[in-house]
Formats: C-alpha cells, structure tokens, sequence
C-alpha cells in the first residue's frame, strides 16, 4: 500500500497516531511473506486474500452497526477497482514468487510516480520540486538492485521484474478508481466499500484462477492459517490502523512511514528466505527508498497573509 503524500498539515504528530501508522506499514510489509508461505498458486493466495479480507471486513461494519444497503449503483462503482486491484495481485504475487518478496513490493511502491503523473496530467496539481530528482535517484537504486545483475536472471526472473513494475501500474488504477468513488458517488463508508470492493476482486480473481486451470481447495491447515493471516493483517488490521492514523499525521511523516512497508520486507526477505544480498544491493535499497519519498514530496500551498 502506498499514497501521494501532500504538505504536511499538522506541526506535531501524536505518539499513538505514529505507532498505529508505523504498525499498519510492519504489517503490510509481511503479506508478500504470506504469499510465500502459503505454498499456494499466485492466483489462489490472491483469491482468498480478497475473500477472507473482504468478509472480515463487512462482517466488522455490520458489527458496529454500520451497515448501509448496497445498492446497484455502489456495485458498478466498486468493479474498476476490483479489477484494478485483482490485476495488481495477480502480477504482484507472481513477481513475489519469482523474485522474492523485498524487490517485488519495492518495484510495486514506484506507482507513487505513476501517481504524481496522473495528477499532473489529469488534475493539474503541481509536481513537486523532488520529483524528477526522486526518479533519477529511484532508478539508480533500481539499477544496483536488478540492473546490474541483469544478465544472470532466468527469464522467470526477469519477468517477475517487469510483472512487479506492471502490478504499480494496476494499483494506481486501483487508487484513483477508489478515491473517485468515495469522493460523494457512494454512501457507503470506505470501509464497507473497500470490502465490497475485495468481494468482487474475490470472484474476478476466482474465474482468472479457473481459467488458468488453478485449484481452489486448500489441503492442508497451513493453507488455511497462512491464507486467514493474510486476509486479515493485509486487507484489515493494516488498512484499519492506517486509514485511522493518517488524519492525525503531517503527510511527509506518514510518506517516511510508509516506506517501511518495502524496507521491512526486503530485510524479512534476507532473513528467512536467505536472500543473497551484498553492499551493491543495500546501497540500491536506500537508494530506491530515497527517491520513493523524495516523489511522494509536494510543494507546499502558498498561504495567505
């Protein structure tokens, strides 16, 4: 997950509000270990991450008395998301699969500069001062990461690379198509949408899988249990906190905190997958890292006097 991080808004940034925040970024940077440990097709950890989170997720509003009818209107309006979205994990997974966790959700986190083009091109809003500077430092680290050793991937290895960057490409649709519809076109909260939402990219990810000729059923109580964490620390618990945090947080804090989402999950990466990893690749790391923030970076509002 990641955001187009404006000016900062507020001067001081809650204890509470940082931990919850910095919390929801630990644990999203664990979903692509999940996808990992699931030992499950790509297609089918995506499925159930959608279904088991988008069934936690609705059975959570109808449990606080939240509920609102879901009418006709809010289902064609969840379907360009759930597709955006569907197509972000099935590429993002098979990249996690192919390439690791660590660069996969790296290479997905470079759609804040697909983001900041949209906005430019679209919306008119400014580019920030960094932004430029962000991509070229962004794609140095991108070099030193999989550029360099380009010549020694597998063509597996090598597609999982190009799949990663394609996945920012689908999330970006994702984003903009959940933001449009929750800007006055539904009634409903975000979080009964965002549910409704992965219901649908449940189903669409269902008839992919098929189509592929994938299997469905889980075998064994590993599945479950991996696949159960990962609906609800990927599509829930993390969302929730983040989602509650982030009013509360100067917007360049919350872009530095949310880059803790690729760094953790290159570091778990090196940890329990035994990544092989040297000072070139740590270097590209911060380097990448550097320019995602720089490019999430907006310049600030002019104020009035």
């Amino acid at each position: 997950m990641s955001v187009q991080v404006s000016s900062p808004a507020t001067p001081l940034a809650p204890p509470a509000a940082v931990g919850r925040m910095a919390l929801g970024a630990m644990l999203l940077s664990s979903t692509g270990i999940f996808v990992v440990l699931a030992q499950v097709a790509p297609t089918v950890s995506a499925f159930y991450r959608m279904l088991f989170g988008g069934a936690m997720l609705l059975g959570w509003v109808a449990f606080g008395g939240r509920w609102v009818r879901v009418g006709w209107r809010d289902l064609a309006l969840a379907l360009l998301p759930a597709a955006g979205f569907s197509l972000d994990l099935i590429f993002w997974h098979r990249s996690i699969l192919w390439v690791g966790p660590g660069v996969a959700t790296l290479l997905t986190n470079f759609q804040v500069f697909l983001m900041a083009l949209v906005g430019w091109f679209v919306y008119r809003e400014r580019l920030g001062r960094w932004f430029l500077p962000g991509i070229a430092v962004a794609l140095a680290g991108l070099w030193l990461l999989v550029g360099a050793h380009w010549s020694l991937f597998d063509a597996r290895h090598r597609l999982g690379v190009w799949l990663g960057l394609a996945s920012g490409l689908a999330y970006t649709v994702y984003l903009l198509s959940f933001r449009r519809a929750l800007s006055g076109h539904t009634a409903l909260s975000a979080a009964q949408f965002l549910g409704l939402m992965s219901l649908l990219s449940a189903l669409l990810l269902l008839l992919w899988g098929l189509g592929e000729g994938d299997g469905f059923v889980l075998a064994t109580a590993r599945n479950w249990v991996v696949l159960l964490a990962l609906g609800f620390f990927g599509q829930v618990l993390a969302w929730l906190l983040m989602v509650r945090a982030m009013p509360q947080l100067p917007a360049s804090l919350v872009g530095l905190l949310l880059l803790l989402q690729p760094a953790l999950a290159f570091v778990l990466d090196v940890l329990l997958f035994e990544r092989p990893t040297g000072g070139g690749d740590w270097l590209g790391l911060a380097l990448a890292l550097a320019g995602i923030l720089l490019g999430t970076l907006r310049a600030r509002p002019l104020r009035s006097s």
